[in-house]
Formats: C-alpha cells, sequence, structure tokens
C-alpha cells in the first residue's frame, strides 16, 4: 500500500519535492495544494497535526484579550507568517505587530522588523519547534518579545521572554499561571482561567 493512499490521496498523488537548497519563503505563496498553516523552516515544508482544543481555545482568547489591550498604531493577528529571512517562514499562534505594516486583504506574512510580539501554543507535534528551533530563529530576527504557552491541568502557562539586544537572545522575564500581568511592551491583565469561557 502507498503512503499517498494511507492519507486518502490517490497513487498518482505528487508529494512536493524540493528545489535542490530547499524552499525559499517566497515558495509558500506559490506552491500548490499546501496544507493550511504550513511553515518553512530551514528550507524545509513543515505540516502541523490537526489543532486540539486546547490549541484553539487558548488562541482565541489571546487574540481576543491582546485585541482589547493593543494601543493605537498596533494590532493583533492570529496565524500568519514572518518572513524571517529567505529560508525561515514560520507561522507564530498569534502576533502583535505595527499597524502599518498591514498592506490590505492578500497580505501573507509579516516582516519581522514590524513584529512586537510572537505568541507559540506548544502542542504535541511542535515542542521542540516552539521551545528551541523557534524562539531562536525570532530572536535573531530581532522580534522583541517572544511568549511560549504550555498546557498545565488544562489551564495555559505563559512563558514570558524579551530579547536582549546585545546577546540577539531571549531572557526569561516570568512564567504566569492563572493571570498574565504585564507592563511591557504595553499593559496587558487576561485572566488564562477564562480559556474554557465562550465569552
Amino acid at each position: 500500500m502507498s503512503a499517498a493512499r494511507d492519507y486518502g490521496l490517490d497513487d498518482d498523488y505528487e508529494w512536493p519535492r524540493p528545489p535542490v537548497g530547499g524552499w525559499t519563503a517566497d515558495d509558500l505563496d506559490e506552491l500548490p495544494n499546501l496544507p493550511p498553516h504550513t511553515e518553512l523552516i530551514d528550507g524545509s515544508l513543515v505540516f502541523v497535526s490537526p489543532q486540539t482544543n486546547f490549541h484553539s481555545r487558548v488562541i482565541r482568547l489571546l487574540d481576543n484579550a491582546l485585541l482589547a489591550h493593543v494601543p493605537d498604531g498596533l494590532d493583533v493577528q492570529r496565524e500568519m507568517t514572518i518572513k524571517l529571512d529567505r529560508r525561515n517562514r514560520p507561522e507564530p499562534d498569534v502576533l502583535v505587530f505595527k499597524a502599518d505594516a498591514d498592506t490590505g486583504p492578500g497580505q501573507t506574512w509579516y516582516r519581522p522588523e514590524d513584529v512586537v510580539i510572537v505568541v507559540e501554543v506548544v502542542s504535541k507535534d511542535s515542542e521542540e519547534r516552539d521551545r528551541e528551533v523557534k524562539p531562536r530563529k525570532y530572536a535573531a530576527a530581532g522580534i522583541a518579545h517572544y511568549w511560549r504557552v504550555e498546557q498545565n491541568d488544562g489551564l495555559p502557562v505563559v512563558y514570558v521572554y524579551e530579547l536582549d539586544p546585545m546577546t540577539k537572545s531571549y531572557v526569561p522575564m516570568g512564567i504566569f499561571h492563572n493571570r498574565l500581568k504585564l507592563t511591557v511592551p504595553f499593559p496587558v491583565d487576561i485572566d488564562l482561567t477564562a480559556v474554557e469561557r465562550r465569552r
């Protein structure tokens, strides 16, 4: 039995084959039939597994809460890629960016210099990427704030990092259970226990 058939695809399905040197960030918009939320890491396509309920609810909570807190001049978007460089175009779960970086409805990515906060919600298939690979790449690209969200007994725990511009690496600023209260880069006060509430 073919691998294609194992996934409900026709036997003649053509899997994307990378060019010599790997895919580029611009290729991500041109490749046909990619699954939703495909990322580019080090020139390789990364397909993500289906979202869990926890993952989806945390994204909704943070997206809505950040929209309520961002000052004028900033905006919030979920699941949009950042073109870090020619071979890397990750898709954070939530990001805060400079509002004037919005180029219109056809936009598919943001530049790292326009991004203020990236948020990754860790899932089983993304543990290494979200804990090690992506923060290193976000920091090297100069993104000032990185939040990593882990699950603990069904509730989100938020690990907050800030960029040290001298070393181009993230410094831990705190671990937040139940409530995320920050003053940087703007005042935020989020009830993390509200993750299960619809309103």
